[in-house]
Formats: C-alpha cells, structure tokens, sequence
C-alpha cells in the first residue's frame, strides 16, 4: 500500500483522519532505501493511519495543509540527504540537479529544509486555530532523517562557518527522533496514542530546563560557540 499523499487517497482508503503527517525533502519514493517510507510502512504496520506530504510548496500554508492536522503528530526530514548538501557543492555552489526531485531538477528542497518545514507547520496550526477559534493544543512536530539527527546538540556549520545551536530550537520542534528510529518512532506513537509522556523513549530529544539524573550534560551552547577548545572537548564527550 502506498501512503495517500492526498485529502482523496485517504478518503479512499475509508479514513476519515491521519494518525501521523510525515514531511520529507524528497519526493515521495516508495522504497526501503528512503528513510520516510520505511518510518511509514512501520507505523502503518503497527495500526496508525499514516499520509506523507513530500516536498511541498513553501510559499503559503496552503500545501502543507493539504492533509489537515494529525491527531497524534507530525514527522518532518529534509530528506534522504542533507538539505545544505543537497543544495550546495563543497565550494558553496548551487547544485542545478537533485536526485529526488522529479526531473531531476533542485527547484523544490529548500535551503535547511527540517526548520522551514517545521515552521510552516507552525504558521499552519496556528490559522486554523485562530479561524477556528480552537483551544487544543496543536499536535507535536518530531524531526528525523539525517539533518535532524546531525544537527541534534550545538554544530559546526560548513556554510555558515560558525557553530550553530541544536535543530529544535530553530525549528521550534517539540522533538527529536534521531538515528534509525524504526523502533523508536513506534513507541513515541504510542505514548501519543495512550496519553503517556513520551520523555523516556530511547533516542528521543527535547528542550528541557534542567538535565536528567544520570545524564552527561555537555557544555553550553554559547560556551562552545566562542571557544574552539570548548567545541572540540565537547564533540569528543558527545
């Protein structure tokens, strides 16, 4: 079964709403190659009712929101690849090709991909709750894929030249899932399901004011960013 990309593909299916809206960089590939299929076909697999929405259009919230809201959450990826590395050769070029995009043409991943996504999501939520004078929370959004995963604690950013704060912070996202996640993203689905606090799932990030019992805490962002020795003793410990 392919994931419905469309409000008519779901109403085929005889849903009447999504459990999950996953957002990728890529075209939508059905494939054990790409990362957003195989996080699908799992959730599908484990009784969640799954769409994915791949590329969309950055421009307005009117793509984005083609699906309607999920009720557990939302999954974003720049893709398979890193949207700077995608975009960008090794001397800040712009690439004119991008393998997942039909045609092969680099005209639909944007520059830092997991944070424009998630923020439109946001701008999304945001006007149907204002339209709708709703007073629900609006569903988490959970980054994944290699940027996500990257980009998870303070980073060096080739094509800024300066080190850069986790993802979640620029994204404004709840959550992290890094690595593979197959396992992860099952269990993080059902503590959504279940109404239990999904803080203890295995390989999961989020923005907390103070760190957990027994956990190595790393240097701070703004210590790390204006000392080099600071950066390197912390790439080391991470």
């Amino acid at each position: 079964m392919f994931l419905p990309t469309t409000a008519a593909e779901v109403n085929r299916l005889g849903w009447d709403a999504l459990d999950v809206i996953l957002v990728s960089g890529d075209s939508y590939i059905d494939s054990p190659f790409i990362g957003a299929a195989v996080i699908g076909k799992v959730l599908v697999d484990a009784g969640y009712r799954v769409g994915i929405i791949a590329q969309p259009d950055v421009s307005g919230t009117a793509d984005i929101g083609r699906l309607g809201e999920p009720r557990l959450f939302w999954g974003v990826t720049a893709g398979s690849v890193d949207s700077m590395v995608a975009n960008y050769t090794a001397l800040r070029k712009k690439r004119r090709s991008d393998d997942y995009t039909p045609g092969d043409e680099n005209t639909r991943r944007p520059d830092r991909a997991t944070i424009v996504y998630a923020n439109l999501i946001r701008r999304y939520t945001k006007q149907i709750r204002k339209s709708a004078n709703l007073a629900a929370k609006s569903p988490p959004i959970v980054l994944g894929g290699i940027e996500a995963s990257l980009r998870r604690v303070a980073h060096y950013d080739f094509w800024d030249d300066a080190v850069r704060r986790s993802a979640l912070f620029d994204a404004k996202a709840d959550y992290i899932l890094y690595g593979m996640a197959e396992n992860s993203v099952r269990e993080f689905a059902a503590c959504r399901r279940d109404g239990r606090d999904p803080r203890d799932v295995r390989g999961l990030c989020y923005i907390a004011k103070e760190k957990r019992d027994g956990y190595l805490e790393l240097p701070s962002y703004e210590t790390v960013a204006g000392e080099q020795a600071a950066f390197t003793e912390m790439c080391d410990s991470f």
